[in-house]
């Protein structure tokens, strides 16, 4: 336990110090990848410890996006209507466009409007007792239909191309190197604030409940608690993460479109988790950044061979590391304290 919390220390100040041995391309990848690990440990949180395996998470992703570049637009217009209203022929701006002038608004609305929609969701179907593979196609029939809106809605959301050609940030510049550094430095925060927060829900009584209800949901039920309300709890924590993570990472990348909320990146996100380990919160951290590393390294050096390089990469993880990354390192960890035994077993046997 007190090397895992070391470790726990050395990555997050690592993360911390990497302003100063990054370039500032490096970092501002890195940056991105810090938010899709938020992403990764609300994965981890539902499907590794409580069995709900979601696959539209992007919806929630999008909804934070969106939220904080409507806030980032109108900014950026100075006044005025943004440019894409204006190609659509709107002459006013849209009622419910009118509160994001306001940054505080965009943040509440980024953690609110993705919490209220996983918990309506969620609670009408785990009522239902609707789960496994039927609440997975459910949330990915959201994701279609949000998606489909949002292209739709071109007069509101910038259709295909989404919102971009973001300026500034609080009033200061986004494309000023001390401001990238201040957000990559926030994302890092609020990562290490995330994990340390979830780590304590995991490790209390909530994290047992979940996993009895992950391993015997009926035998819960049967004890006296409702799983329905802890799994709409923990499903509307993880869309709070999402939502919080697609704010930042506007505001990293400085543009969001529907496609980033779709199926594909949704799998993605669950994909990360898988990878780094669905029942270990830092294995999903690792698993975001280890895979969309590989996916920038091997699309800079293999543009035409880097998606079945991924995927392959995907395939042999799965099949020979059922575990993850995490299971690597407790397979690693048992060896050596199963060696520390022997050795002490030894030096009693000498001296007796």
């Amino acid at each position: 336990m007190v090397n895992k919390r070391w470790g726990y220390w050395l990555f997050f100040v690592a993360l911390f110090l990497a302003p100063f041995y990054l370039t500032e391309f490096r970092l501002s990848l890195l940056g991105k990848f810090l938010c899709f690990a938020i992403v990764a440990v609300g994965i981890s949180l539902i499907w590794g410890y409580t069995g709900i395996l979601s696959l539209g998470h992007g919806v929630y992703f999008g909804l934070g996006a969106y939220c904080m570049a409507m806030y980032l637009k109108l900014e950026a217009s100075r006044g005025h209507l943004p440019d894409f209203m204006e190609w659509s022929s709107v002459r006013e701006l849209p009622w419910f466009w009118k509160p994001f002038a306001h940054p505080v608004v965009a943040v509440i609305a980024a953690i609110v409007l993705p919490t209220l929609l996983a918990a309506l969701l969620s609670y009408f179907t785990f009522k239902n007792r609707i789960q496994g593979v039927y609440f997975s196609l459910l949330s990915q029939a959201v994701v279609v239909v949000f998606v489909t809106l949002f292209i739709g809605k071109q007069e509101w959301t910038g259709g295909t191309n989404g919102l971009t050609n973001f300026s500034t940030v609080f009033g200061f510049s986004l494309s000023s190197p001390l401001t990238q550094i201040v957000l990559y430095w926030l994302t890092a925060a609020v990562l290490a604030l995330i994990f340390v927060m979830t780590r304590r829900l995991t490790t209390g009584r909530l994290g047992k409940v979940l996993i009895a209800i992950r391993d015997a949901e009926n035998r819960v039920r049967f004890l006296g608690f409702n799983p329905t309300v802890y799994k709409v709890f923990v499903y509307s924590l993880s869309a709070a993460f999402a939502g919080v993570a697609g704010a930042l990472f506007v505001l990293q990348v400085g543009l969001i479109s529907p496609e980033m909320m779709g199926i594909i990146p949704s799998i993605e996100m669950v994909l990360w988790a898988a990878v780094g380990g669905r029942h270990s919160l830092m294995g999903a951290i690792m698993g975001a950044i280890v895979m969309n590393t590989a996916k920038s390294f091997l699309s800079e050096n293999y543009p035409d061979l880097w998606l079945l390089l991924l995927g392959a990469l995907f395939v042999v993880v799965v099949l020979f590391v059922p575990k993850g990354l995490a299971g690597i390192y407790e397979s690693l960890a048992a060896v050596r304290i199963k060696e520390k035994r022997g050795h002490e077993c030894e030096a009693r046997v000498d001296v007796s």
